[in-house]
């Protein structure tokens, strides 16, 4: 059995734990190596204290199951099966008295919930979310190389990006000719929707690329991620085509110095509050604090967005091994919106940046 499934009983055992059912596609691809979307379907991930777990797919998926390196048992259902009647009868054959069941509580839904408390209906629930978070918050080094080659693709698509800036082209074909040269190299999926966003639109933080064309004089942000053997990777990068005023250059200087703050204070010890204030302040003292309306980063692994949160209040310790972003923004309405961000691996003293690609100010003639 691998030891990410190992480290999870030993804390069922540890928090009188009988079941831990695991229902999101990401944790069951992290505990057992078998990714899935099944849509509207069920898919599911038996873990007990010391018995033979297995994993619950629709039939048509169990023999892709079995190909991704899973040895244990597979429960395939048909569209026309009861598929909480063949989980029942796989806990049945394994274990009685089950007292707590462990399960993904931000992601179960209510229908599913209620499927289960029949099963179970002496049996109490306990969240699964926390040991799972911290278990994949620390990436061992098979994760990281993964993680590495996601952001070299992503350094590459920015490279793509800021080649294709000419006057007169949309946010749209700009984006189109990032994700082709992507799929040129055997890329199948984005992280998130990529964005592209010019002038005006730039200062909308999840803005939408459209038909706008790039003027001279505009900001260009570029914000993507490329997925690696089911990893993430999530970059920001903005530029400028052609001479920009003194005040884009300024709000451009602004970040990319927060920025650096808060790479200079990730290193293990410090918290997470600490990261996010190193680059805040920058921004507040600068006077832009309330042009920068979000977190400082997040944690990135297997999905794109997960633990932590790197807030000013999370006073979460960093810790060897972890990944995350740092991307600080300042976004003024019809003046400039601009966006820096790197994916962060901290090691025994600071943290290794993962994303390359140049962050000075380049100016694109």
């Amino acid at each position: 059995m691998n030891q990410r499934l190992k480290k999870l009983q030993a804390w069922m055992i540890k928090n009188d734990v009988q079941i831990s059912l695991i229902t999101s596609s990401e944790n069951v691809f992290y505990l057992s190596g078998f990714y899935s979307d099944p849509h509207e379907r069920l898919l599911a991930l038996a873990v007990f204290q010391e018995e033979e777990p297995f994993l619950v797919c629709p039939a048509m998926e169990k023999y892709s199951a079995k190909s991704s390196g899973w040895d244990n048992e597979i429960i395939g259902y048909s569209d026309i099966d009861h598929p909480w009647e063949l989980i029942e009868k796989g806990i049945n054959n394994r274990i009685k008295n089950v007292k707590n069941v462990a399960i993904e509580k931000e992601h179960m839904i209510v229908e599913r919930y209620e499927e289960l408390s029949k099963l179970f209906p002496n049996s109490t629930f306990v969240s699964a979310e926390e040991k799972l978070r911290k278990l994949r918050m620390i990436k061992d080094n098979n994760e990281l190389k993964t993680i590495e080659e996601a952001c070299a693709l992503a350094d590459y698509a920015v490279e793509v990006g800021v080649g294709e800036i000419k006057a007169g082209k949309t946010e749209l074909e700009i984006l189109s000719a990032i994700e082709f040269a992507l799929k040129k190299k055997g890329v199948k999926e984005m992280s998130f929707a990529t964005m592209v966003l010019t002038g005006a639109n730039a200062a909308s933080p999840h803005g939408t690329p459209g038909l706008t064309k790039i003027q001279k004089g505009d900001l260009v942000l570029f914000d993507l991620g490329v997925v690696v053997d089911r990893y993430c990777s999530d970059i920001t990068r903005t530029v400028a085509y052609g001479d920009i005023n003194d005040k884009q250059k300024e709000i451009y200087d602004t970040v990319l110095k927060a920025q650096l703050a808060g790479i200079a204070a990730s290193k293990p010890g410090a918290t997470a509050a600490k990261v996010d204030l190193a680059a805040r302040n920058v921004i507040s003292e600068a006077g832009y604090g309330d042009y920068f309306p979000h977190r400082l980063g997040h944690g990135l692994g297997i999905s794109v967005h997960e633990f932590p949160s790197m807030t000013e209040t999370n006073q979460l310790v960093i810790e060897e091994g972890m990944v995350y972003t740092i991307e600080p923004g300042i976004y003024v309405p019809e003046v400039a919106g601009v966006r820096i961000e790197d994916d962060v691996y901290v090691t025994a003293d600071g943290v290794k940046v993962l994303t390359k690609f140049p962050k000075e100010l380049q100016v694109i003639k």
